[in-house]
């Protein structure tokens, strides 16, 4: 099938009979499973799933794809008009989005998240499309090793992530480590840290953890503060009435490159198998960070940060979507979801799908171009009902986001989810006053986990030869030797830095 008659066959998916319609209520429905708390993108489509029982098998990928891409977007309205990370793959958002909201600019802040998601999007989707068969056989090439290394990575973050507090950091980022760490062991099957509860022997659920951190926290903060927020001035003086401002064409052509970077990264990771959204904003996040001409202005507001998480995390869906289609390895936890939904529709997945049912692949193309058009625009509308709560006296707002987070943690955990929520809640406080940093933390208990899969498989498939399983392949040994560089950054930086102003004074 040739490229205009795959593009043909998408359209006829999308628009065909009463297609259309499914496409935007899938995205007005992905929009608010995003933005209300403790829904993640995964359950957002296995919430989906439910529309999907008297569909063929295009129409339902379709729908799931749409609910999929707009899910993401919608974490980051709760992001930054309440602090509260949607999904988390949203949690970079509140970093700038927040404090953006706060000073009364929380519809320019929706503005560069919108745009910046679809700009994300747009760019998977047309990479997925034209490289979807080499991607994916270099998405294959990559074994237990490299993809430790990888994830390993995105842990070395740790030691630049705040070079002024290097020490709360890297402890805050052991804390998450620590964390990551309850539950079994993924090779032996040993508990730990589970205090003979069998809630925990699956681990810590994330989302428990992101909503204290964050909610919570933030919650008991504005309860504490000598000047709360009121019905007068809502958040930053907004009254409730949030109107998202699309930014301009020189705030756009100030961020061209962070775009355009965090696309790259984020579709790139996506590809990679169990890596996702979460990783992707986190990565590119503090990436940009280190790139800035002005790191630090970074958390305190200003749309690069916002760029850099929202442009990322919706460029990963589109990666994720190849080694699905592909190779039928999801790509993540929704992937997963999408997998087992199109497996019960006879889609078979893998090499031959774009031989013997390329149609399904034109669709999920044309399918992810559309809802990142139309989302922007249903955001905005869904936007504008969430920012009506900023007027509720913050006596009354308080308590309903307590509910919102208690009700996202049952929803996620059941009770030990609550549990866990008041205990991250806690730790959030804690982390405030003894100056520790909450990103590093989410850093350490999202990524902990997957480098300890990934480590011990690799481990196992080396015979216990531990040199050969971090440094085995090119690919891994060019990562890791990357990694040490980055963890040794701090010892060798400060030296460079005065080695070269001496060498300025000299001359």
């Amino acid at each position: 099938m040739s490229f205009g008659e795959m593009f043909v066959s998408g359209l006829s998916a999308v628009f065909a009979g009463g297609q259309f319609l499914m496409v935007i209520l899938a995205i007005v429905l992905g929009t608010i499973f995003g933005a209300l708390p403790g829904v993640s993108a995964t359950m957002a489509v296995a919430l989906g799933l439910t529309f999907t029982y008297t569909m063929g098998p295009v129409p339902a990928i379709v729908f799931l794809t749409a609910i999929y891409c707009s899910s993401i977007t919608g974490g980051s309205i709760t992001a930054i008009l309440f602090k509260i990370p949607g999904v988390p793959s949203s949690a970079p958002t509140t970093f700038d989005g927040y404090p953006m909201a706060q000073r009364g600019e929380a519809g320019k802040a929706l503005g560069i998240a919108l745009l910046a998601s679809a700009v994300g999007g747009l760019f998977s989707a047309i990479v997925m499309f034209a490289m979807a068969s080499p991607l994916a056989k270099a998405a294959l090439a990559f074994g237990q090793g490299d993809l430790f290394a990888i994830t390993f990575l995105g842990l070395s973050i740790l030691s630049v992530l705040d070079m002024d507090h290097i020490l709360t950091t890297i402890i805050s980022g052991l804390i998450g480590l620590l964390l990551a760490c309850i539950g079994q062991d993924p090779q032996a099957g040993v508990t730990r840290l589970t205090f003979g509860s069998r809630e925990l022997m699956a681990g810590v659920d994330m989302i428990p953890v992101l909503i204290g951190l964050f909610a919570v926290t933030e919650v008991l903060k504005q309860t504490n503060a000598k000047k709360r927020l009121s019905a007068q001035d809502g958040v930053g003086g907004t009254n409730g009435k949030v109107s998202t401002k699309m930014p301009s064409l020189k705030e756009v052509w100030g961020v061209k490159w962070t775009l355009l970077r965090c696309s790259v990264v984020g579709t790139v990771i996506g590809i990679l198998p169990g890596a996702g959204a979460t990783i992707a904003s986190f990565m590119c996040y503090t990436m940009e960070n280190k790139l800035s001409k002005y790191p630090e202005k970074f958390g305190t507001g200003i749309i690069d940060g916002i760029a850099a998480s929202e442009a990322s995390n919706n460029a990963a869906t589109g990666g994720a979507m190849v080694p699905l289609l592909c190779l039928g390895i999801p790509g993540g936890n929704a992937a997963a979801v999408m997998a087992s939904a199109l497996a019960l529709k006879g889609v078979q997945m893998g090499p031959l799908l774009l031989t013997n049912q390329p149609e399904y692949l034109s669709a999920t193309f044309i399918t992810m171009i559309v809802t990142n058009i139309l989302m922007v625009i249903v955001a905005m509308g869904i936007a504008k009902v969430f920012a009506q709560i900023l007027a509720i006296p913050y006596f009354y707002l308080g308590p309903i986001i307590i509910m919102l987070a208690v009700i996202g943690s049952y929803s996620e955990g059941a009770a030990i989810g609550v549990f866990i929520m008041v205990l991250a809640g806690a730790l959030g406080i804690a982390v405030k006053y003894m100056h520790l940093n909450s990103a590093a933390i989410v850093l350490g208990l999202v990524l902990g986990r997957m480098c300890e899969e990934h480590f011990s498989r690799a481990y196992v498939m080396n015979r216990a030869n531990v040199f050969q399983a971090l440094f085995g392949t090119p690919i891994a040994a060019i990562v890791m030797s990357a990694c040490i560089l980055m963890l040794l950054s701090p010892l060798y930086l400060p030296l460079l830095k005065k080695l070269t102003g001496k060498k300025a004074k000299a001359n």
